[in-house]
Order: C-alpha cells, then sequence, then structure tokens
C-alpha cells in the first residue's frame, strides 16, 4: 500500500513539474525576453560621417549618438575625413555606404558636393539624415541642428549690445558650407536692418583654421584699424581671433562672438577674450539623428510621398532646430565637460 502511495506521489509530482515547465515557467520566460519599447540588435549598426574627424566639436554629437545606440540596443560606428576636404569626406561616404548599415547621419562639409553619394545611400534602401550641416537639395530624410540663420541674427544683436550699435565689424567664416554661409547672412541682414550704424567691412574665409583666421584678423585690423568687433562662425578660427587680438594688443577695442564651446573657446570666454560664444545643442543632434535613422529602418513610420495631397504632414519631423544659447563669461563655467 505504502508503495502504491509512493507510485502516486511521484506521478502527480511529475505532472506538476511538466505543467509548470510548460504553462508558467514558458510564459515568464517570454515576459523576461520580450524587451519593453523600442528595441533593436546589436547587428544593427548605425554610422555618423562628417569631416574634420579628430575636433572636439564632434565629441558631443557622438556621445548623443551613442546613448541613443545604449537605449535602442543598437551598434553604432564613427567615420569622417580627417581634413577639412570635400572629396576626402565624399570617398568616406561612398566606404560605409558600401557596407551596407542600419543607416547614416551625416554632416556635409559642402552643401552640393555630397548629394550623389547621399542618394546612392537612399535609392540603395539606407537610410539618411543631415546633423549639423545640411545637403537640402539631396534624397537624406530630414535636417536635424541649429537653425544657423536665427543664430547669425543672435550674434548680430549680441554684438551691437557689447559695441554700442555702432563701429566697423567683420566676419570670419566659412564660405562653402551651408550652415556657415547662413550663420553670415542672418548676421549680415540683421544689422542691415537693425543696426545701420553698425558696418559690416569684410568677411574672410578662415578655412577652419587657428593660423589662418588669426592671420584674417590682422589683414582686417591692418586695413580698418578702427575695427569694433568679430563674428567667427566656428570655434577653430573664434581661438584663431582670440590670439590676434591679444598678441596686437585689442583686447579694449575688438569684441569677438565666436561660435560652439571647445575647451580652448571656453578658456577665452572666461578670460574676456572672447565676449561671447553660442552653444548649439549637439548632443541633440546626435541622439535623434539615431532616433530618427532607427524609426526609419525599422518601418515604425512610412514616410509617404510629398507629391500626395494627404502628405502635407510628414510622418517624421524633416526639420528640427536643437537650439543655441549664448555663453558669456557670466555662466561660462556651467559648460565645461563635467
Amino acid at each position: 500500500m505504502k508503495k502504491l502511495l509512493l507510485v502516486y506521489i511521484v506521478l502527480i509530482g511529475t505532472l506538476m513539474a511538466y505543467l509548470y515547465m510548460v504553462f508558467v515557467k514558458e510564459d515568464n520566460s517570454a515576459l523576461l525576453d520580450e524587451p519593453e519599447g523600442l528595441h533593436g540588435t546589436l547587428d544593427e549598426k548605425y554610422v555618423m560621417v562628417n569631416f574634420l574627424a579628430g575636433i572636439d566639436y564632434w565629441k558631443n554629437g557622438l556621445k548623443g549618438f551613442e546613448d541613443a545606440a545604449e537605449a535602442l540596443g543598437v551598434s553604432v560606428e564613427y567615420r569622417g575625413s580627417t581634413q577639412y576636404d570635400v572629396q576626402e569626406e565624399v570617398m568616406v561616404l561612398e566606404q560605409v555606404i558600401a557596407r551596407s548599415p542600419a543607416g547614416i547621419a551625416v554632416s556635409a562639409i559642402d552643401s552640393e558636393a555630397l548629394n550623389p553619394a547621399i542618394n546612392k545611400a537612399v535609392e540603395a534602401g539606407i537610410p539618411v539624415v543631415m546633423f549639423d550641416a545640411d545637403a537640402p537639395r539631396s534624397k537624406a530624410y530630414s535636417y536635424i541642428g541649429t537653425n544657423n540663420y536665427n543664430a547669425g541674427v543672435t550674434a548680430a544683436r549680441k554684438m551691437a549690445e557689447l559695441t554700442g550699435g555702432a563701429g566697423k565689424v567683420g566676419v570670419i567664416t566659412l564660405p562653402n558650407q551651408l550652415n556657415h554661409q547662413e550663420r553670415t547672412r542672418g548676421f549680415e541682414e540683421t544689422l542691415e536692418k537693425e543696426f545701420p550704424d553698425l558696418q559690416l567691412i569684410g568677411i574672410a574665409d578662415g578655412k577652419g583654421d587657428q593660423m589662418i583666421s588669426e592671420q584674417k584678423v590682422r589683414d582686417l585690423l591692418g586695413r580698418f584699424p578702427d575695427l569694433s568687433g568679430i563674428f567667427v562662425t566656428e570655434a577653430n578660427g573664434g581661438v584663431g581671433a582670440g590670439n590676434a587680438i591679444l598678441r596686437l594688443n585689442k583686447l579694449d577695442q575688438v569684441k569677438i562672438i565666436s561660435f560652439d564651446t571647445d575647451k580652448g573657446t571656453l578658456d577665452m570666454v572666461k578670460s574676456g577674450t572672447i565676449s561671447a560664444t553660442l552653444a548649439q545643442g549637439t548632443w541633440n543632434m546626435g541622439y535623434w539623428s539615431l532616433m530618427q535613422l532607427f524609426h526609419l529602418r525599422n518601418r515604425i513610420v512610412n514616410p509617404m510621398s510629398q507629391d500626395k495631397g494627404d502628405s502635407s504632414i510628414p510622418p517624421l519631423p524633416t526639420n528640427i532646430d536643437t537650439g543655441i544659447t549664448v555663453v558669456t563669461p557670466d555662466d561660462v563655467d556651467q559648460f565645461y565637460a563635467k
């Protein structure tokens, strides 16, 4: 009798264990394995492509790209031309396309030169978004970055505040790059409309280089010794302009407005060599670039033809303004990397 009871107990225990494995454990495993929200795989590799790849400016944007990748469970890579060279960036982009990544975020050194490569990627089914510097006539889905015309407007108004609204000012820029063209245009047109006593006397190509920008400022001061201010549309040139006015002993005369928040620029703002700089939302550029690429790649949204009458509202924003902040000596400490 005891043996029969023992057999029943064993059989019942075995049945209970089987039912637990089939119904309870499998259900719990499914819940554990199922990712919450948006989630991809490490096999999905997204690539960020830019130029002058080693400069500090890109670090915060790449951090945003990486933070988005961590949130989504995908992988990312960073590629770019080592020099300020159009053909090198085109070559790098072509190499990236040949590897068929899940998507590409591109900052264009030239608003036209990269269009054939960008279009090639899109036609091959690789989502492309632009960040920081646009290529508006390409087939890239969107632009994520600063409203550069408005940044130029902001710089002009700050320059008027610093100079008392009168005097001679110059611009050091990168004339072939669309975002810098827009910054310069916003600055120039605002001076004409709002501050007629501020005269723009020259626009020079600093080539994104400290030494060249320093020489351009020296040239401007040689021709206009009473120069009151300089707007520099990128960070390396801002440091070069600061070096020029220090070496020429013009610190009290010439007000400099620069761009971005690399350490060299912030140090000059803190010392008063640069009167103000414009901080961009670079982390946002990287983060939202990858988020858009992920949505496009995984067809979470389906881009609609802009030719159709019912598609006036795109499923994802095609232009995202990541904003700017004016940084002065009063608040510069907040912008150093932590």
